[in-house]
């Protein structure tokens, strides 16, 4: 058990308003649907990394050696956990990238399995508060390309996507991997939905979650 110091507050042990989870490569769709859930719901949404790790990020991938740059990202993780604590009190919350995302694109980027970061990450597993759904949104590469062509804020994870050699498939395959051992996973499909069908199936399942 962790010492009292270092245990999360508050504390959430029987939440009733969902806390859903967005997963996925850069430039899917989880920004647009994540603002459109939280409309729906009337939920809390935030980002992983959230405020004020978002600002560092850039230095901390260009500076920082990979454990120390995994240490970053596992620091931005916890605090977006007591984010969600805190929001969960209130009502339901949608984050956009959550633990599946530091371990999949760490390893990517690092050559890494991303069995290997989960290993990291364990130790602090009891102090991540818990999805109750993990919707891991898939579309095929022209879907994602076409995508990518409209999105106005292109990042530095955007760009990389295509443009460093093997990252796009690399990702693919590790977040299917983390998927698989992710009890809360569901994988969403997206080719030819539209954010408003795949917030209806989001609804849906989380619906059926709790009848």
């Amino acid at each position: 058990m962790l010492p009292a110091a270092y245990r999360p507050i508050p504390r959430v042990e029987s939440r009733q308003a969902p806390f859903v989870v967005l997963e996925g490569v850069s430039g899917i769709g989880k920004s647009t649907l994540t603002a459109l859930l939280a409309r729906r719901m009337n939920a809390t949404s935030l980002h992983t990394l959230a405020d004020p790790h978002t600002g560092w990020s850039l230095e901390a991938n260009e500076q920082l050696r990979s454990l120390p740059q995994f240490a970053f990202y596992l620091s931005g993780l916890l605090h977006a956990s007591d984010r969600v604590r805190q929001a969960a009190t209130l009502g339901p919350v949608v984050a956009d990238r959550y633990a599946s995302s530091v371990t999949a694109c760490h390893a990517a980027v690092h050559g890494l399995d991303p069995a290997e970061v989960a290993v990291l990450i364990d130790p602090f597993r009891p102090y991540l508060i818990v999805p109750d759904a993990t919707f891991y949104l898939t579309c095929s590469e022209a879907t994602l390309r076409s995508r990518m062509a409209g999105k106005l804020d292109i990042k530095q994870d955007d760009t990389d996507l295509f443009d460093v050699a093997g990252r796009y498939k690399q990702l693919l395959e590790n977040f299917e991997q983390v998927a698989a051992s992710d009890s809360t996973a569901v994988v969403l499909p997206t080719d030819d939905q539209s954010p408003d069908q795949l917030a209806d199936r989001i609804a849906a399942h989380l619906e059926e979650a709790r009848a």
